[in-house]
């Protein structure tokens, strides 16, 4: 959750401590806009305050809704070799998947998922994933699924064959069972998919009833992923709310055999650290995110997505692995631009220089890129920035979550205070700016 300690007089339809304990303390679920308060009461506004006869829009809150809510997978395994025990762990939804996976995956794990799986009995019908998000995707490996009578949805890969296969799942009404080949990702234990248009610019959030009903981990697959995708997996935990904290203990998985480690090639898994960082960027980042909510962020990025720029759209397409059958163009990889929106997020948010650095220090320690240059875009007009800043205000953009006014110039001055912050970073500390 994101705590907001204000030293400015509440706003009609926040919530104030009447015992003054924690005064002026709010707690917001940003995933739905929602004001949530720990034996809080609402403040009127007064009689003659413009504020009482009508709610901006852009006040968190309108309907003074107080109920807190989580959810998650009905079930997280994460483990080496996880794989090996799918059988036992995916019996209760039926013997017959199919399986989504791109050709590149398929290659690293989908073998020995398939080869587990019949050895247990089951009959895995395989869906070659194209490498994009879309409808036409979702609707053609869907006709596989219903041409083959299978019973679930196994989803094998990274975020967008996971949020393709969800949407197939609920289409046909099955369960979807989640093993995510990478911990950079939060789409394993989410409730929702992000649909692309083919050539990759963002199109809509699809949104479901249930999140998927198991998320299988194997950590031996996990480490033979780029190398750069667990590092930035790191900031995606913090990424749309970079102002909360968030701690948590899981011993269970913190164990790990005696003579703990990870070898030196990082194709073995043995130990705390690895299982740990696992656990932090797929479980609790994707609980965080799915019971906290996005914001600024990826309103941010699905703006930036429209941006017609070969160098933006080709950021990691050398580690994506394959081609679509139909071949759109190389897609946006959205952990780049969501990182530049955290600080477009940090600067809507009026973060203090100190608190501006240190994010700044971890996203340029890990090669993010925090510049409107390190995009490929330097050069983008201040006509195409105004278009971004106006699809991050789209109505339902997870924009509307944050707990200040917001509108299209705003959004805009703020990419162009995010570029010039992180120029700024770089000549100070006599980096390439």
């Amino acid at each position: 959750m994101l705590h907001i300690r204000r030293h400015t007089p509440l706003q009609p339809g926040f919530f104030r401590d009447d015992q003054q304990e924690h005064p002026g303390v709010c707690t917001f679920d940003l995933d739905t806009d929602r004001v949530l308060a720990r034996g809080l009461s609402p403040v009127a506004a007064p009689p003659s305050s413009p504020f009482a006869a009508t709610t901006p829009k852009h006040m968190p809150n309108p309907n003074r809704i107080t109920e807190r809510l989580f959810q998650s997978p009905s079930k997280y395994i994460q483990g080496p070799a996880a794989i090996h025990n799918a059988g036992k762990y995916l019996s209760a939804f039926g013997k017959s998947p199919l399986l989504l996976s791109d050709e590149l995956v398929y290659g690293i794990a989908g073998k020995d998922l398939t080869g587990a799986l019949e050895t247990s009995g089951y009959k895995v019908t395989r869906g070659i994933f194209g490498g994009e998000a879309f409808r036409e995707e979702v609707a053609r490996i869907g006709n596989i699924a219903k041409d083959n009578s299978v019973d679930f949805i196994l989803a094998l890969g990274g975020g967008k064959t996971i949020d393709t296969a969800k949407a197939i799942a609920d289409d046909l009404g099955l369960q979807i069972a989640v093993l995510p080949t990478t911990a950079s990702t939060d789409a394993p234990c989410s409730a929702l998919s992000v649909i692309y248009k083919a050539n990759g610019e963002f199109e809509h959030y699809r949104f479901y009833s249930k999140n998927p009903s198991t998320v299988l981990v194997d950590t031996s697959v996990v480490v033979k992923a780029p190398r750069a995708l667990p590092r930035r997996g790191h900031r995606r935990r913090d990424r749309d709310e970079p102002r909360g904290q968030v701690r948590a203990e899981q011993p269970q998985l913190w164990r790990g055999p005696p003579d703990g480690g990870v070898c030196g090639d990082r194709r073995e898994v043995r130990g705390d650290p690895v299982q740990a960082v696992v656990e932090a960027n797929t479980l609790l980042s994707g609980l965080g995110f799915e019971s906290g909510g996005l914001a600024a962020a990826h309103a941010i990025h699905n703006g930036l997505t429209a941006i017609d720029n070969h160098t933006l759209h080709t950021k990691m397409h050398g580690e994506k692995g394959t081609h679509p059958p139909y071949s759109p163009p190389p897609k946006l990889t959205l952990l780049l631009t969501v990182a530049f929106g955290t600080v477009c997020q940090l600067i809507l948010d009026s973060a203090p220089t100190e608190e501006m650095d240190r994010y700044l220090a971890l996203m340029v320690s890990v090669d993010l890129p925090v510049t409107l240059a390190d995009l490929g875009i330097g050069e983008a007009t201040d006509e195409e920035l105004f278009r971004v800043a106006k699809l991050a205000c789209a109505p339902n953009e997870t924009i509307w979550n944050m707990d200040r006014l917001i509108t299209e110039e705003i959004v805009f001055a703020a990419i162009k205070g995010a570029d010039a912050a992180g120029r700024d970073y770089k000549v100070r500390h006599g980096l390439k700016a």
